[in-house]
């Protein structure tokens, strides 16, 4: 465990040297999050139709979801772990005495945990000074804070654990392009990144939370601005830690039959 720890370590810090990149994304999320907010309001005062949240819970949301978007955000994979299988030079990570998947998984969540520290706090502070309703308010309640942040950590744990699943099928094709246009594509509408859940027409919402996209940022800022509480709070949590070994347990085992067969060509 300690020599996952210390690729951990290593990609988490080298992530956070890039504070310049961390500004310009500071600047570009607090921008679009103004925008999406102000397009929802003109929803809210000018349509007669009932939403599933107040403007204030759905304030929250949005700027949760700006602050940490290092942290879910779809399109982002480790360029290196493509290339590492397509270029052959996996071979020399095959030598290590290490688990692949393992060694992948740690640094995976060590970039984008890096990304997220760096930009999360500015964006909440200056969110927080924003005058009601735009602005992002205290959780619910201290239990809903509680379990927002085991609820965030799951989620996390959860996308790393599917996006694992994307590094392990460029291990069967010539391009991994393909694959992750794909699966970008998916997470993005399912978890709620473009538009939240609970905007979804009931039907779709009973397929989507069949997925295991539902449980990745939707449920902890659902916890967070209280739309989601009591039991309901609990079984989400625990839904998580079901499709979190579900995924994990699923990419062990895929990743262990494809390096049986894995050839690596050229000298």
């Amino acid at each position: 465990m300690k020599k996952y720890l210390s690729f951990f370590i290593i990609r988490l810090t080298t992530g956070l040297q890039y504070r310049a990149a961390a500004l310009a994304g500071i600047s570009t999320q607090f921008a679009w999050g103004g925008m999406t907010l102000l397009m929802f309001r003109a929803f809210y005062q000018y349509s007669s139709s009932a939403f599933p949240m107040t403007f204030r819970e759905l304030s929250s949301y949005i700027w949760l979801q700006q602050a940490f978007l290092a942290l879910y955000m779809s399109w982002y994979f480790d360029n290196d772990i493509f290339d590492s299988i397509t270029s052959g030079s996996i071979a020399y990570e095959l030598c290590r005495p290490v688990d692949l998947y393992t060694m992948w998984f740690a640094k995976n969540a060590a970039v984008r945990m890096s990304r997220a520290v760096l930009r999360c706090m500015p964006i909440l502070v200056i969110a927080a000074f924003l005058p009601e309703p735009f602005n992002v308010s205290l959780p619910a309640s201290f239990l809903s804070g509680l379990l927002f942040l085991i609820s965030m950590i799951m989620g996390f744990l959860v996308l790393v654990a599917f996006s694992m699943l994307i590094y392990i099928t460029a291990l069967y094709t010539l391009s991994p392009l393909g694959i992750r246009v794909v699966a970008t594509s998916a997470i993005e509408f399912f978890t709620g990144a473009i538009i939240p859940l609970p905007f979804f027409p009931q039907s779709i919402r009973n397929i989507v939370h069949l997925l295991p996209f539902a449980y990745i940022q939707n449920t902890p800022f659902l916890i967070y601005n209280g739309y989601i509480s009591g039991t309901e709070m609990y079984k989400s949590i625990l839904l998580q830690a079901v499709w979190l070994l579900l995924l994990w347990a699923s990419g062990k085992l895929l990743m262990k039959r494809a390096l049986k067969k894995v050839i690596v060509q050229g000298g």
